[in-house]
């Protein structure tokens, strides 16, 4: 019977990394989407050159910040103004328009005032009132006051964590 020298996992991994398809620019670049209340888009920075160009930055901890473009945040349906292409939502902090919504594949049940919403989209705008183009919506109603209770507090731990802040 043949044996074979014991390989170490890092040793398997780093010989599995030869294989990997690589990745495209766009794919580098992109972060994840960021969970966000309102309040904090309300008190954003613009992202300058120096600090990489597009985007914001928000601040969720003293001395802490938090680069964001790509958002996830979650609300109330307050309005819907379809020929505005536009919803308006409110989460705890306050209240933020998200546009593009007649474009959302499977977003239509999302548009009724009172239902509890995520969206996941791009930051147009943080002043006066916080603008978002939507990518993506879910209805949460059906658990609304779950994703209410907890939404804070994943917002805040997500936050916390070390790869995310500089």
């Amino acid at each position: 019977m043949q044996t074979f020298p014991a390989v170490t996992h890092r040793e398997t991994t780093a010989a599995l990394g030869m294989y990997k398809p690589e990745e495209t620019t766009t794919e580098r670049k992109r972060p994840p989407p960021v969970k966000v209340l309102s309040g904090q888009l309300r008190t954003a920075e613009s992202r300058g050159p120096a600090d990489g160009g597009d985007g914001y930055v928000i601040r969720p901890r003293r001395g802490s910040s938090l680069p964001v473009s790509l958002v996830w945040m979650q609300g109330t349906v307050l309005e819907v103004q379809l020929d505005r292409n536009t919803v308006l939502l409110m989460d705890e902090t306050g209240t933020f328009a998200v546009q593009g919504v007649n474009n959302i594949p499977k977003g239509r049940p999302c548009l009724f005032q009172g239902k509890y919403v995520m969206v996941m989209g791009v930051i147009q705008a943080i002043s006066p009132e916080p603008v978002i183009r939507a990518v993506k919506m879910a209805d949460l109603s059906e658990l609304a006051a779950l994703h209410r209770r907890m939404w804070r507090l994943e917002v805040e731990d997500l936050q916390q964590g070390p790869s995310r802040i500089t």
